[in-house]
């Protein structure tokens, strides 16, 4: 009976510890929902206007925004530079890596 008894009281305090820490996920996970579902700080408010203002003038120009004709040199400037020193190619977009299947000659055990 002492047994049972114990065996019963561990298996509560897990339960117990599992249900508090799911409990503690859910009210973490509630409170960023909650927090979203309200209005912003006005200086957060105020970034993402910012953010979504340049993001939108940025489309329009097709690049960075007031960047006028010496950007322009200096990064035709930049790139002839790299394009010299790391052997050419379109430096403006990743490269592409193509890496050959190994040949593997097959060796007779001794």
């Amino acid at each position: 009976l002492r047994m049972t008894v114990q065996r019963l009281f561990r298996l509560s305090s897990l339960l117990r510890s599992a249900l508090s820490q799911q409990a503690r996920r859910n009210v973490g996970l509630s409170a960023v929902a909650m927090n979203r579902a309200k209005d912003l700080d006005p200086v957060q408010k105020l970034f993402l206007d910012k953010i979504r203002e340049y993001n939108t003038k940025s489309k329009a120009a097709g690049g960075v925004v007031g960047a006028g004709p010496e950007y322009q040199k200096n990064m035709a400037d930049e790139l002839a530079k790299l394009q010299r020193l790391y052997g050419g190619g379109d430096l403006t977009k990743f490269p592409d890596f193509k890496f050959p299947e190994p040949k593997f000659e097959e060796v007779s055990p001794k």
